[in-house]
Order: C-alpha cells, then sequence, then structure tokens
C-alpha cells in the first residue's frame, strides 16, 4: 500500500480519532500527537490493514488504548466535553447563556461518570456511532453497551433535573 492509499483509507476517519483522543486528553496538543501516534502505528501496519473488516474501528480502538495510557501515566487530566458546534444566531441572548450553562452542568455530571459511560456517551451521543462499533472497539457485547450507556444518560438526566428543580448542587 503506497502513501495515496493510506490516505484515502484513513482519511475519512482520522478527525475521529482527533476527536476521541481530545476528549479523552483534554489538550488539543496532546490530542494531535495521540492521532499522529496512532497514524504512524496504522502507517507501519498498512499492508496488514487491508485485512481488517473495520480499519476504522481498529484505529478508534488503537485511540483508546492510546489515551488511556497515557491518562494512567498521569501526563493528562480528566475528559472534557466540548461542544464548540453548538450555535444558533436566532437564540435570544438569555436562551443562549441559559443553554450554556445547561451544556456546563451536562459536562461536569458527565465527567463525574465511570470511564467506561464516559466513553460510550462520547461514541454513541457524540460521534455518532452504531452499537455494534462501540462493541468491537469497547470489546464489549452489545448488550453491556446499551445497558452502559442507559445507566449514563439516567444519571445525567436524574442529575440535571435536580439541578433544574432545587437550584445549583455540588457533583
Amino acid at each position: 500500500m503506497d502513501q495515496i492509499e493510506f490516505l484515502q483509507l484513513t482519511s475519512p476517519f482520522k478527525d475521529k480519532v482527533f476527536r476521541l483522543a481530545k476528549r479523552l486528553l483534554i489538550s488539543t496538543e496532546e490530542a494531535e500527537d495521540a492521532t499522529q501516534e496512532v497514524l504512524v502505528k496504522l502507517w507501519s501496519k498498512n499492508e496488514s490493514l487491508l485485512g481488517f473488516n473495520s480499519v476504522e474501528a481498529f484505529a478508534m480502538t488503537m485511540t483508546k488504548n492510546y489515551c488511556l495510557d497515557q491518562l494512567k501515566s498521569k501526563r493528562s487530566g480528566n475528559l472534557k466535553m466540548v461542544d464548540e458546534y453548538f450555535s444558533d444566531d436566532t437564540q435570544s441572548l438569555v436562551k443562549e447563556v441559559e443553554d450554556g450553562d445547561s451544556l456546563d452542568w451536562v459536562e461536569k455530571i458527565i465527567n463525574q461518570l465511570p470511564e467506561q459511560q464516559r466513553l460510550i456517551i462520547q461514541m454513541r451521543d457524540v460521534e455518532q456511532y452504531e452499537f455494534s462499533e462501540i462493541a468491537k472497539i469497547m470489546q464489549m457485547n452489545e448488550t453491556a453497551i446499551r445497558v452502559a450507556l442507559s445507566r449514563g444518560r439516567k444519571t445525567v438526566r436524574e442529575c440535571m433535573t435536580k439541578i433544574e428543580n432545587y437550584g445549583i448542587e455540588k457533583y
């Protein structure tokens, strides 16, 4: 496989690799490093990539494992959710502030979830992966993925309900 074929193979999902790395590592620089590291590893395996059913799932698994290794070595902070693409110019200023506050609270709540639930919510709700793809990446069965996702969403929903009904609470 030459460089052009490799770029054509990895181009459709390299942004997803970066976003997952950014989600896990927070730092843009570290996410860029992680993305580069994963792509270099894929390049070193370029001939054997043709045998994989889903190179994207393999790359996402590599990214997850690399980032978790970095987190374990204390090179990064906690998970941070950033919704850079959220904007609606027609909203009033008050609505924008309320939405921003809600996103901040959701981010804080998700940061408190167990690591597995955080990753599954990221892949399903943000990256829009199918359950079968998440199962491959996380090396779990689809039922376990659905249960973890449901529990994570339930926790977020319950915490947001408390915040909206009773005012700001510490989480």
